[in-house]
């Protein structure tokens, strides 16, 4: 009916991820707005509905699994036809994304199929008055531009960490059911997971990134070992400029064309801070800059600011934290 919105829940391995809480409180917000209720889908293999209720925590009224083998790892080819299919059927006002690496590839699909147009990567959503309207940041965030929609459903993809789940309890009804998958398309054959077993940089709530300053791919251990004082909540990141150089993998890349991360605790190592990167972490609860340059622009946006060597520094903060962690 008029006002519903659709919210996409992305899975992995049949696990919700925690976006997806993000997405369910943002349409729940919007539907809150146009008078409607949240739909929230899953795609998946068999069993992805065991897990799905607790989107009602968020918002959603319903929560619609589309399972079936084939669906299993994410497939552009497959996954979209079934998402166009269910916004198409249920007659939605709005569809939300993700604009994770999923659904940065599945939105537009999405969007094509049902040929409206999207407004990706968005940072704020208004549909006060019953219109639809998105922010989303542009020349890496110096500007926003401040968009509608031409068409029907209003389709966005949603920045990560640019909103806080909002717990707003819903009846989070499940209900299962087995779409037409089409054979059609690419297959996929197999993903490898980078960074060995390490927490995701966009997921951590404690980042340590690194910069140019860092001087040599071989001084990372300095880093790793603050990351380990710091416990298992912890993840490296590094700049734009050290991974062009090839010393770090892009996973890691925070800012403009990496991740946006908003950790609680943000440390910037040896990074000048460009207003790329500063696109990337402005949102961390509590950031701590070391720099030997003074005039370095991350310290703008700093909460702490160390002024000094980091291959001095570094190591005593580690020592300090180390202390203070296992005592």
């Amino acid at each position: 009916t008029m006002g519903d919105v659709l919210a996409f829940a992305e899975q992995r391995d049949g696990s919700l991820r925690g976006v997806a809480n993000e997405v369910v409180t943002v349409a729940a917000a919007v539907a809150r707005e146009l008078g409607g209720s949240v739909t929230a889908l899953a795609v998946g293999a068999p069993g992805l509905a065991a897990e799905a209720g607790s989107l009602g925590a968020f918002g959603a009224e319903l929560v619609r699994v589309a399972e079936a083998t084939e669906l299993d790892g994410y497939n552009g080819d497959q996954h979209a036809p079934v998402v166009a299919q269910v916004i198409r059927e249920g007659g939605f006002s709005a569809a939300v994304f993700p604009a994770t690496a999923q659904g940065k590839d599945l939105a537009p699909r999405v969007a094509a199929l049902l040929d409206v147009p999207l407004a990706a990567d968005v940072t704020d959503l208004d549909a006060s008055g019953g219109a639809v309207t998105a922010v989303r940041p542009v020349y890496a965030g110096k500007a926003f531009a401040r968009v509608a929609f031409a068409a029907s459903p209003a389709m966005v993809s949603i920045r990560p960490n640019a909103f806080q789940p909002v717990e707003r309890a819903a009846a989070g009804a499940v209900e299962a059911f087995t779409p037409q998958v089409s054979s059609a398309g690419s297959r996929v054959v197999g993903f490898s997971a980078s960074g060995g077993g390490q927490m995701d940089v966009a997921e951590a709530s404690v980042v340590v990134s690194g910069g140019r300053g860092m001087k040599d791919p071989e001084n990372w251990a300095l880093l790793e070992e603050l990351r380990d004082a710091l416990g298992s909540a912890a993840a490296l990141g590094a700049s734009r400029a050290v991974v062009d150089a090839g010393w770090r993998p892009h996973g890691e890349q925070v800012g403009q064309t990496g991740k946006t991360v908003a950790p609680k605790l943000y440390f910037a190592v040896g990074i000048s801070g460009a207003i790329q990167h500063l696109a990337g972490m402005r949102t961390a609860g509590t950031i701590v800059a070391v720099n030997k340059d003074p005039d370095a622009p991350i310290f703008q946006v700093a909460d702490y600011g160390i002024v000094g060597d980091l291959f001095d520094v570094v190591p005593r903060l580690t020592e300090e934290i180390r202390r203070i962690t296992h005592d």
